[in-house]
């Protein structure tokens, strides 16, 4: 009995082993010398939303319309603070009105507020309890609130009542000296 190597085995065993990484050599050689080129350009347009908030006070009353001076849709809502002696009611009693009474007390647009748009007139009703009263002698202050429209993860428009007013936007500002 002979002990030791078979040539011809071990020839034809580096041949099996080397035809099989050739095999694969060839998608794993084109994965590395591959290159690719792109030519072309996107503008990427950066904004900005901004709103106004008009306000027209009257004897008893006081009409408010928010309007979207932004580059972007967003949408709105707004809340009214006035002193303990004055009782203020919202008049959303119309049929066609998207204000809508939150119960954070916010008023909210419902709808998308378009850049360049307006808001309908919100009026306020104001009780100054029998007192003699002018639109100059009692202060009803307005806070005006808004947010871009978010959309969810497939790129859906999230409707108002879906936005999540408490998130808080990071902006990076570089100043170059």
């Amino acid at each position: 009995m002979r002990n030791g190597w078979n040539r011809g085995a071990a020839v034809l065993a580096a041949a099996a082993f080397f035809l099989v990484i050739g095999m694969n050599a060839g998608r794993a050689m084109a994965y590395f010398t591959a290159y690719v080129t792109a030519e072309g350009g996107k503008v990427l347009e950066l904004g900005f939303t901004t709103t106004d908030v008009e306000e027209y006070p009257e004897i008893d009353n006081k009409r408010i319309f928010v309007r979207n001076t932004g580059d972007w849709d967003c949408y709105v809502r707004v809340k009214l603070f006035a002193g303990a002696s004055y009782g203020l009611d919202f008049d959303t009693t119309s049929s066609d009105s998207r204000w809508t009474e939150g119960a954070d007390g916010y008023y909210y647009w419902t709808e998308v507020l378009p850049a360049g748009g307006n808001t309908e007139v919100l009026k306020v009703d104001i009780d100054n309890s029998g007192a003699p009263a002018s639109a100059d002698s009692y202060n009803v202050i307005v806070v005006q609130e808004y947010t871009p429209v978010p959309c969810d993860g497939e790129g859906n428009v999230i409707p108002w009542d879906g936005v999540d007013w408490s998130r808080e936007v990071d902006v990076v500002k570089s100043v170059e000296e």
